[in-house]
């Protein structure tokens, strides 16, 4: 779809902003980029114009809401929108796709960005769920729902701690837990207590993940991966694909190709030494398997990336 140059702002979505949140993000972004407040595992960001070309980023296990604009999330062929009338929640790190679909330096995209802890979900899960967890939907590691009032309320109160040093490290971790209760009794709620569970597939996956995260460079052993997540190898295999729409290969080598442009975009490395510290040994297979992950060369796509001084972000 074409855009124009002009600004273009969806009344209803308008309507449906969160103008104090949106006023206390701007206070601890005062600028484009993600910040880390002084409450562990809060972010804020801000993005003050649209972006034509999709940016490729690490997505934390995370709970995202918008406070004001919009955002879309692409995760191999899903697509995923979001704005002041929905949250998603990531359950796992995943490499994703994003566009910025509503901005403006007048309004621009802001949100608040709350990090997972699959031991708090799970000890909170237990007090949510005594008597057990309802069934799942399904097990993907993105989800979007509907923007819960309650959450936002307490997302407001969270970054109003900041300035106070004291109740922030005395009441911050208690609001956090309070939002992540809410989620957990929300329609979200059973698909997030998979990440708690010890013996679910989502718990699996996670540990796979981070071991792939970890030892991006380094060859994949399907048997030892399996191992972790404590499945068989098919079984480890089709949850791995369900949960992020990527075989363990896939998933490492969208890891090593954004590790490479990362490392050329602010390690000033050229592509044959950040193609060998992610752990490709032919340069013309880096240089083909880039250009379909980003869609130009690495020397061309790095050019209009310093230009243009578009970095990693927020998801």
């Amino acid at each position: 779809m074409k855009t124009s140059g002009k600004k273009s702002v969806n009344p209803l979505t308008k309507q449906m902003n969160h103008p104090r949140l949106a006023e206390l993000v701007k206070v601890y972004a005062p600028y484009d980029g993600s910040f880390e407040t002084k409450i562990p595992g809060i972010h804020v960001f801000r993005r003050s114009k649209m972006n034509t070309e999709k940016l490729h980023v690490i997505a934390r296990a995370s709970l995202c809401v918008v406070a004001q604009g919009a955002k879309t999330v692409m995760l191999d062929k899903e697509v995923f929108l979001y704005d002041a009338s929905k949250m998603i929640v990531y359950s796992l790190d995943m490499p994703v796709t994003i566009q910025v679909t509503q901005a403006s330096f007048e309004e621009p995209l802001l949100g608040v960005r709350v990090d997972l802890d699959p031991q708090k979900i799970a000890e909170l899960t237990l007090k949510v769920y005594p008597h057990g967890i309802p069934p799942a939907r399904d097990n993907r590691a993105i989800y979007v729902g509907h923007s819960d009032e309650k959450i936002i309320n307490a997302a407001v109160r969270l970054l109003e701690l900041i300035p106070q040093p004291g109740e922030a490290q005395l009441l911050g971790s208690l609001v956090v837990d309070e939002i992540l209760i809410r989620l957990l009794r929300g329609p979200l709620g059973p698909r997030l207590a998979q990440l708690g569970l010890k013996d679910s597939g989502v718990q699996g996956v996670s540990k796979a993940v981070t071991w792939i995260k970890d030892n991006f460079s380094q060859p994949i052993k399907m048997r030892d991966l399996a191992k972790r997540a404590n499945m068989s190898i098919s079984t480890f295999h089709t949850h791995f694909k369900s949960v992020t729409s990527m075989s363990p290969l896939q998933f490492q080598k969208v890891l090593r190709l954004q590790e490479a442009r990362r490392l050329m975009l602010t390690g000033m490395m050229d592509v044959g030494i950040s193609s060998r510290q992610v752990g490709y040994i032919s340069a013309s297979q880096f240089s083909r398997e880039y250009g379909r992950l980003f869609g130009e060369a690495p020397s061309q796509d790095i050019a209009k990336l310093r230009e243009q001084m578009v970095g990693v972000g927020e998801a």
